[in-house]
């Protein structure tokens, strides 16, 4: 099997592509990333010296690379991963989430549409649903309404729509999956955690926005590859599978776990004006992903003082 994997480069994706060529060792792997700040080479430099994969450094946005790669690797299964992700970046630049997270996967819904792929799974975010109280809202379940409210979340609700527009209309073969926030290794530093284990290893100030109570459900990314794996296989064309692992802490107490760990003082948490729009909680249910043979393997008492050393390895030398 030919399996086209979109932002391969990225944190997800790398993991994602090294978690298949793992577990499935005859099958062929096609990279396309067109390697922004966000796509790093050196994810995957080690995956490129195996036969099974070829890396393509290109945009989605091309329609006619698109079609090339396709027309050359005949992939059967696509996995869409090449996103814009920040929602910090959303917020001062939207256009190219629009242009990247929208128009991007139209292009490469047609050329599914055009050549015939048995699944195309398409990975968005739980941010689409919008937020819930701090205190007794119920989680999202894929029955739930799409809100978004910040433009990387209203561009990827707006591609789960064109994805399920394509399955409802042209009968193409889809799937969509709902993820909470992902950690792990080789996240790009912008993101929370990666952010905060650098700005305590200089001594640094590490800026908290608003009260720092915003709570998040944290997966790690290697189950989230499990649960993506595991819907290409048992999950049914047209249906859409919340992926959470029901691991719920608040921006502040996750600063101080890492503080803790990197044996640092609280007082370099520095409370600053809140982002713009910034949503209160996300939680969802993953029972429907569940009910397929899914569940977590892991959790952040397990991992996250292995991250935090990793990171800590790598950031001082």
């Amino acid at each position: 099997m030919n399996i086209l994997v979109t932002g391969g480069c990225g944190f997800i994706g790398s993991h994602f592509l090294r978690y298949m060529m793992d577990t499935y060792t005859n099958d062929f792997f096609i990279c396309i990333d067109a390697l922004t700040y966000a796509g790093n080479r050196n994810n995957i430099i080690d995956l490129l010296e195996d036969s099974r994969l070829i890396m393509i450094e290109g945009d989605i946005r091309d329609a006619s690379l698109v079609d090339t790669l396709f027309a050359t690797y005949m992939p059967d299964v696509v996995v869409h991963l090449a996103a814009e992700s920040h929602v910090d970046r959303s917020i001062t630049g939207p256009q190219v989430f629009l242009e990247t997270n929208v128009m991007g996967t139209g292009v490469l819904l047609d050329a599914c549409l055009q050549y015939g792929i048995k699944r195309f799974h398409h990975v968005s975010t739980d941010e689409v649903y919008g937020a819930l109280q701090l205190e007794g809202g119920v989680p999202f379940t894929e029955e739930s309404s799409l809100a978004p409210t910040n433009p990387y979340a209203a561009s990827k609700a707006s591609s789960d729509l064109l994805v399920l527009s394509y399955h409802k209309t042209y009968g193409l073969p889809v799937t969509i999956s709902r993820c909470s926030n992902n950690y792990g290794t080789n996240q790009y530093p912008e993101k929370l955690i990666p952010l905060m284990i650098q700005k305590a290893l200089q001594d640094l100030p590490l800026p908290v926005y608003g009260d720092g109570l915003n709570v998040r459900d944290w997966i790690h990314v290697l189950d989230h590859c499990r649960a993506i794996d595991c819907i290409l296989h048992k999950g049914r064309v047209g249906e859409v599978y919340n992926i959470g692992a029901r691991e719920e802490i608040s921006n502040i107490d996750l600063v101080k776990r890492i503080l803790t760990i990197l044996g640092k003082p609280y007082e370099l948490i520095t409370y600053v004006e809140d982002r713009l729009g910034h949503d209160r909680r996300y939680a969802i249910d993953s029972s429907k992903l569940e009910r397929l043979g899914w569940v977590p393997e892991y959790t952040m008492e397990d991992t996250l003082v292995l991250i935090v050393q990793w990171y800590r390895k790598r950031l001082l030398n």
